[in-house]
């Protein structure tokens, strides 16, 4: 046989109505009373923390002893350590390229590398497997380990008051207020780790989006088209019908993500064929055309040329662009032509850009409609 029990204090008192409480601490004292009481003066009326009984509680270590003062120690040490790795993430990310190098190195004297992204990985991940091991450890170590059961609770004021006070009593029990190095400790690690975690959302320390960044590319006028080796290509350079992947003679030029180009000598009949965009009829040279290498759609390289059809197609999702006709898309999800490269020769008898790129370099975006 099951009965609902009302007589413990903060429960209905014996009402034979569920859902209305009255009788105990709930109508002896008022709401304002009750949550000036301590943990003692509540358990005098009968507290049991919202249901829950405490059987037995053994200290993690006794208060004061050696073994405490060592297991605070080493829960700082790691906290201290997360912040530590959290500042270095903060400051590698402010300060690359400013007031610390751009965190490069060179490879057989030709290929550069950057660690600038590895580093921010690994500060970032260091702080937080530190944090975890600080939490892990600040239970196991410090927190007194209790048995408790607990009731399901029936929702008085009385008992909502003491399970605030069970987590003020459990704070006490952790020892935290008595640790100063530990307090300190977790509030550098809060405005360290507050910091890693902003810097990068706000851009607040940086500014990557000054001037018109997607509007523009390395390419200036004057510039010489430079192979991947760094040297400069004539016109006579490429047979009809080959590409090349061209780069602007500007340091860093060939790491630049918007700046490569396919430089195209068209064959006869596809001269022939050849219909030029309203405003670009100067964009080429003789038999030549350079146009981004930078899909419209999604960003992808369209290294792959057909010459027998004129069609450049990218690789990831299908587009196709009719080179012999302003490389508009003819196939694919890509709805805008490859930007093309005006070009001409210099006095020496090798190619230079005329200019930028008239128009954005790779996917559409919200305020394309908007650049002058």
């Amino acid at each position: 046989m099951t009965t609902n029990d009302h007589s413990r204090p903060g429960s209905g008192g014996g009402d034979d109505e569920p859902g209305q409480l009255h009788g105990g601490p709930d109508d002896d004292y008022t709401p304002e009373q009750l949550a000036a009481m301590d943990r003692t003066e509540l358990d005098r009326l009968g507290a049991r923390y919202d249901g829950v009984e405490v059987l037995h509680v053994e200290p993690a270590a006794p208060a004061g002893s050696p073994l405490e003062k060592k297991n605070t120690r080493l829960v700082t040490n790691w906290f201290l350590l997360a912040a530590l790795f959290a500042l270095a993430f903060v400051v590698i990310y402010a300060g690359s390229g400013w007031f610390l190098p751009d965190w490069e190195w060179t490879v057989e004297s030709e290929t550069w590398s950057s660690i600038y992204t590895p580093l921010l990985g690994l500060t970032f991940g260091a702080s937080m497997i530190s944090v975890g091991i600080g939490l892990v450890l600040y239970v196991k170590k410090l927190l007194p380990h209790e048995t408790a059961v607990q009731d399901k609770h029936d929702g008085s004021h009385f008992d909502r008051v003491t399970t605030g006070a069970t987590l003020m009593s459990g704070l006490h029990n952790s020892g935290l207020p008595r640790r100063k190095a530990l307090k300190g400790a977790l509030g550098l690690l809060g405005a360290a780790f507050g910091a890693m975690l902003l810097a990068p959302l706000g851009g607040f320390i940086k500014d990557p989006n000054k001037g018109n960044p997607l509007g523009t590319t390395p390419w200036a006028e004057g510039l010489r088209l430079l192979r991947d080796d760094g040297t400069p290509v004539r016109p006579g350079d490429q047979t009809p019908g080959s590409l090349a992947t061209v780069f602007p003679e500007v340091e860093g030029g060939n790491k630049a993500y918007d700046a490569a180009v396919m430089l195209i000598r068209l064959r006869p009949e596809q001269l022939e064929t050849l219909v030029t965009p309203e405003g670009q009829e100067d964009f080429g040279y003789g038999d030549y055309v350079a146009y981004s290498k930078i899909c419209t759609h999604a960003g992808c390289p369209v290294s792959l040329y057909e010459q027998e059809t004129s069609r450049i197609l990218c690789p990831c999702h299908q587009s196709q662009f009719d080179v012999t006709k302003g490389a508009m898309p003819i196939f694919g999800p890509a709805t805008r032509s490859l930007p093309q490269l005006p070009i001409t020769v210099d006095d020496e008898g090798y190619f230079v850009a005329v200019s930028d790129f008239r128009e954005p370099v790779g996917p559409s975006y919200w305020n394309m409609g908007r650049l002058g």
